[in-house]
């Protein structure tokens, strides 16, 4: 809960700020400021009192709630719920509260979003007594709740301890217990783990741990890992986050530059929508091009049905003549992330037939590591009532497509005809991500998931390689508005050669 699919550092960056919209639930986090969200939740319950829980369907969630995987218990009062991180050593009020918005649906749904707003984010809805589905709007998934019958656990009541030694050691339990890579990227967390932990002394100062939880996150290269402390305005600022080593987070000039480079051989400025996130132009050849930065952040503020109805102006001025095109070309090289259910919308577009995106599971079992949920198949499905395009895609990737950017190629990967990839590997990281607040003052953010193949392997860590590598916004490139990478998929599409 409180999740966001984009690198970490740049989540760290509007933690609690509120300048970007952020997939699901996360909108209602990051609009609230943690270390008081759970004061939140409690306060608005005690408001609310006895006569919301008694309302047509909110008794039916009234109670206390454990998450299959995910380390959080929920608990839900009259028409407000608030939320706690728990793992084998502590329970501690997580980073999320939310408050009902209108009356329950159908079956007992009820609709959550930011007190104070007028629309919801995510859905908890009951399946008989103790069992309950919560789905958050822009995700692909759901989560499974089970009732816990003796109520919030004593030691969540309780506050936790703030000393160096304690404050690391809910980090090290907290990772230990949700993170799925240690295997795969070759660390030996316990060890490594007591020797960070033989270095604290009362004398550790709150920089001193930032350094020690620093020196364990680096060598994961995981962009979903970050370390994050509070500032004054509320927010967070970054103290680390992760990245695959070799690769570099997008500067603003190197957007502007790449801009530059892509305009060089559209026939015409591209058309922005999506407050210059996404970008509608044609190539030479009757080629169409669609730049898709960031799969959130398309308006100011609203609901995930709002990013919707704008993507979809984008996709229907691109496919407003299927049928003239001759090729397709999506761009994600500077793709930060966001919401994979606006990476699926993109992909019912480009089909006439189901078929399945991926599968996904989430780390259940803090004692092993190789324990999943049940995998929850992602199927595209064609958009109804819409234009859609069947032809041949070339898809443009680097190692600054990121999290939702590279759900979506691996989503498009089992589309037929199947896209030509070219570029350069995504950046390996898939997961949700979740927000741990470790003390008063830090934050940590970390995955716990897998998108499954229909091998039942992942491309967490090296990222999807492209079919064809090429350069990518590289100095020399830029310096002579060179861009290979699209030069190569209109080759390509002209030539009517690649995957089918």
């Amino acid at each position: 809960m409180g999740q966001r699919k984009s690198t970490a550092r740049t989540t760290a960056r509007t933690t609690a700020r509120a300048t970007a919209r952020t997939t699901g639930i996360a909108a209602v986090a990051l609009a609230v400021t943690a270390g008081t969200v759970g004061a939140a939740g409690a306060a608005g319950a005690a408001q609310d009192g006895d006569g919301a829980a008694g309302r047509p369907g909110v008794n039916q969630l009234e109670g206390v709630w454990q998450t299959d995987g995910y380390g959080t218990i929920m608990e839900i009062h009259g028409t407000t719920f608030t939320t706690y991180d728990v793992t084998r050593i502590s329970c501690t009020p997580g980073f999320l509260s939310g408050a009902q918005v209108g009356n329950p649906g159908p079956g007992g749904a009820v609709r959550y979003g930011l007190p104070g707003k007028g629309y919801g984010e995510l859905t908890v809805t009951p399946r008989g007594r103790d069992r309950a589905v919560y789905k958050d709007d822009g995700a692909t998934a759901t989560r499974n709740l089970s009732r816990l019958p003796g109520g919030l656990p004593a030691r969540c009541t309780q506050p936790a301890p703030q000393d160096a030694l304690a404050v690391f050691d809910r980090f090290w339990a907290t990772f230990e217990e949700n993170y799925p890579f240690f295997a795969a990227k070759g660390i030996d967390w316990h060890a490594k783990g007591a020797a960070a932990r033989a270095t604290i002394t009362p004398q550790t100062d709150t920089a001193g741990l930032e350094g020690i939880i620093k020196g364990l996150l680096e060598p994961l290269g995981d962009a979903h890992t970050a370390l994050a402390r509070k500032a004054a305005d509320g927010g967070y600022d970054l103290v680390f986050g992760g990245l695959r080593p070799g690769t570099e987070e997008p500067t603003d000039q190197l957007r502007e530059q790449a801009g530059r480079a892509v305009a060089a051989q559209l026939l015409a400025p591209e058309q922005a929508f999506g407050r210059g996130l996404l970008g509608v132009g044609e190539l030479p050849g009757g080629i169409g091009y669609l730049r898709v930065s960031g799969f959130d952040g398309y308006v100011d503020d609203g609901p995930y049905q709002d990013h919707a109805a704008e993507l979809d102006r984008a996709l229907d001025l691109l496919l407003a003549h299927p049928e003239r095109l001759n090729g397709l070309v999506i761009d994600l090289r500077l793709n930060g992330g966001g919401s994979d259910e606006l990476g699926l919308r993109i992909a019912s577009r480009l089909t006439d037939r189901p078929f399945l995106a991926y599968r996904k599971v989430a780390r259940n079992d803090p004692a092993d590591p190789t324990r999943f949920t049940a995998p929850q198949p992602s199927v595209v499905r064609p958009a109804t009532g819409a234009t859609r395009y069947t032809g041949p895609v070339a898809l443009l990737t680097a190692g600054s497509t990121v999290s939702a950017g590279e759900t979506f190629t691996q989503a498009l990967m089992q589309r037929r005809p199947a896209p030509v990839r070219i570029g350069e590997s995504t950046q390996g990281v898939f997961s949700d991500i979740m927000f741990k607040p470790l003390s008063a003052e830090l934050l940590a953010v970390l995955p716990n998931e897998k998108f499954l193949t229909p091998a039942g392997t992942t491309f967490d860590g090296p990222g999807i390689p492209p079919d064809v590598r090429t350069p990518v916004f590289t100095k020399e490139e830029l310096a002579g508005l060179k861009d290979s990478a699209l030069t190569e998929a209109r080759r390509l599409l002209a030539a009517g050669t690649g995957p089918r």
